[in-house]
């Protein structure tokens, strides 16, 4: 009874052995990750060869395109035009009032109104009255054509045709070998006297003239951009300081760029003042001095606007005393009845009205001619 006992007490020990292990063979490998392969990468196709982008074919900039002025001749014939067409007003009335049937003390007033409202001024005013009153009353006035004739020819007379209105691109030393001629501009603020200067620079180069502009307006930041527009318009060089400089230094740079150069023209200009301030006015005389150390001024041109009228010969009278006017520019020439002042400033100054512009465009500069000047006025009344 023993052995049997013993016999199944070791039965049931194996067969707790054999559960335990086969428990513990089929857990083991049931809780076990199994290793992740890594992902085959997707196949690629082999790259294709390209050709390299063609290059950009080189930028050739364009050289700058140098405009033709236009020729005096031109100028001339448009000029008259646009006289004719702004101020023949004036000749209308004039040739209206004489023309009447009886010219009588009434009529004389309102000739000396007309005359006096051009800005003709009270002196020359007074004297082309008496001469006109003194012919009419001989040869009378019935004969339009004739009056036409009288008042041109009085008209005319009153502008001194004889003065020389020419000007003067001779060097200050006599000769083209001793340098340029230098012409030095002067004028008040918004007379137009920096577009004078870059219009002048456009008439000369028309005549075939080498030109170097001076900005020595150094006060008021835009004239130097201003002029060097102008002077790349037309390929003429510009000397500009900084803003603020001393314009005496810019003017003598600028006449000794033209020396150096051998240009035939050298144009300052000079800084805008307000003729009532004296010390601005000294200061214009030491840029003549200045530039005098290099070349002589050989002309010296008054900018004025011709519709400010007695105003103008006011700033024309105290410019003359600073530095020695030699001729004057007449701008804006283009109001109804504003002819009169070309007489006006001439008589004050004793000096001639050279050049006269009329409208915005860049050659409307031209020679001021009196006879032109007097046809335009009475062209639609003859």
């Amino acid at each position: 009874m023993s052995d049997i006992a013993l016999y199944l007490t070791i039965a049931v020990a194996a067969l707790l052995f054999l559960v335990v292990a086969a428990v513990l063979l089929f857990g083991g490998r049931r809780g076990r990750r199994r290793p992740q392969l890594p992902l085959a990468a997707p196949p690629t196709s082999a790259p294709t060869p390209t050709s390299a982008p063609p290059e950009a074919p080189p930028t050739i900039e364009a050289p700058p395109v140098i405009e033709r002025p236009e020729a005096i001749g031109g100028r001339l014939v448009r000029l008259r035009a646009r006289l004719a067409g702004s101020n023949t007003v004036f000749g209308r009335s004039l040739l209206t009032l004489l023309s009447r049937s009886t010219v009588d003390a009434d009529t004389w007033e309102q000739v000396e109104a007309v005359l006096l409202t051009a800005d003709l001024g009270v002196g020359p005013t007074a004297e082309l009255l008496a001469a006109l009153e003194t012919e009419v009353k001989v040869t009378g006035n019935s004969d339009r054509q004739a009056l036409h004739t009288l008042v041109r020819r009085q008209l005319i007379g009153q502008l001194e045709p004889g003065m020389d209105r020419s000007l003067n691109l001779d060097s200050g030393n006599g000769s083209p070998a001793e340098g340029p001629a230098v012409i030095m501009v002067v004028g008040v603020n918004g007379t137009g006297k920096t577009t004078t200067c870059g219009k002048l620079a456009r008439l000369l180069v028309a005549e075939d003239r080498d030109v170097v502009l001076g900005a020595a307006d150094t006060f008021r930041a835009a004239a130097g951009e201003q002029l060097e527009t102008w002077g790349a318009r037309v390929g003429v060089p510009v000397v500009r300081g900084e803003s603020g400089a001393d314009p005496a230094s810019v003017a003598f740079e600028a006449v000794s760029v033209g020396i150096d150069g051998e240009a035939d023209v050298v144009i300052v200009d000079t800084a805008g003042r307000l003729h009532t301030k004296v010390g601005l006015m000294d200061e214009l005389g030491k840029v003549k001095r200045v530039i005098e150390k290099r070349l002589p001024v050989t002309e010296t041109l008054l900018v004025l606007d011709a519709t400010t009228g007695q105003n103008g010969l006011i700033q024309a009278r105290v410019f003359a005393e600073a530095v020695a006017i030699t001729g004057v520019v007449l701008t804006k020439l283009d109001g109804t009845a504003k002819g009169g002042i070309v007489v006006a400033v001439q008589r004050e100054l004793g000096v001639p009205v050279k050049l006269v512009g009329i409208g915005e465009g860049a050659d409307d500069l031209a020679p001021f001619d009196p006879e032109v000047f007097i046809d335009a006025l009475l062209d639609t009344a003859a």
